[in-house]
């Protein structure tokens, strides 16, 4: 008897134990999951607070597809050929100072596009104000397209027909060249990603889990490359401290999913 009482005991002991006991996947919750501050642009399902440059709804070309933020000229109808509008988009539900942007993109062979931030209206088009993380495919796009006249009126003399390194992938655009002994690069139609970290201390850009460029926002070196380069003439350029995210169109397909922004 004296058995029995102690193994039930036991046994009761060991139930309460292992009903406080959570598993293993709730027993912690990790601080990210805590702090988790993400802002979700694009969820696959809506395109809502996405609307063109200058424009109160999405451009021609641009919606939905296999829940990926697409661009397509199959998308565009006949009724839209006579479009006026910019067919760059923005995120215009909201302005972003200092912020961590990620984005999932893929562009076809010979794709190009862009990623702006810090955006204003009101100018002929984005290139006019903002910075832009530069997408394109580095391996084919001057195989395709012929950049020699572009590249020498901006004073690319010697293989002008090459994209330029401030041209390439994951660059600021005209400003900053990715590193490249940093960089990988999947090939056109294949996924990507990118992140954007923006702080008025330093400035990074990361491709594929890799951080390729790093800067200060407007400091001598920035103002020095500013004022004689492509932007000289374009005095607006980079001076906002806020402003919106936005996709560049040029006129090739594109795609764009899991787009995330946390302000910092």
């Amino acid at each position: 008897m004296k058995q029995l009482i102690t193994t039930l005991l036991l046994a009761a002991m060991i139930s309460s134990c292992s009903t406080e006991r959570k598993p293993e996947s709730e027993a912690k919750v990790s601080p990210e999951a805590e702090s988790d501050d993400w802002i979700v642009l694009f969820d696959g399902t809506s395109t809502q607070g996405w609307r063109a440059y200058n424009g109160d709804s999405l451009p021609p070309g641009w919606g939905i597809k296999d829940n990926t933020l697409t661009f397509s000229t199959e998308q565009i109808l006949e009724e839209d050929y006579d479009y006026k509008g910019s067919r760059d988009i923005i995120y215009g539900a909201e302005e972003f100072e200092n912020f961590e942007l990620y984005v999932e993109w893929k562009i076809p062979e010979g794709g190009n596009s862009g990623i702006f931030y810090h955006l204003k209206e009101g100018y002929s088009g984005p290139p006019d104000v903002s910075p832009e993380y530069q997408l394109i495919d580095d391996e084919n796009y001057a195989k395709i397209h012929d950049l020699t006249d572009y590249n020498m009126s901006l004073g690319y003399t010697e293989n002008p027909a090459a994209l330029q390194p401030l041209q390439q992938t994951a660059s600021d655009y005209a400003m900053y060249a990715a590193d490249p002994k940093e960089k990988v690069l999947n090939p056109a139609g294949s996924w990507n990603s990118t992140k954007i970290v923006f702080t008025p201390e330093k400035v990074e850009h990361w491709l594929n889990g890799k951080k390729v460029l790093s800067f200060v926002p407007w400091s001598e070196e920035w103002y020095e490359k500013k004022n004689s380069g492509k932007w000289e003439d374009r005095p607006d350029y980079g001076k906002f401290k806020t402003g919106y995210i936005g996709f560049q169109d040029h006129g090739s397909n594109l795609w764009f999913r899991n787009i995330k922004i946390k302000k910092l």
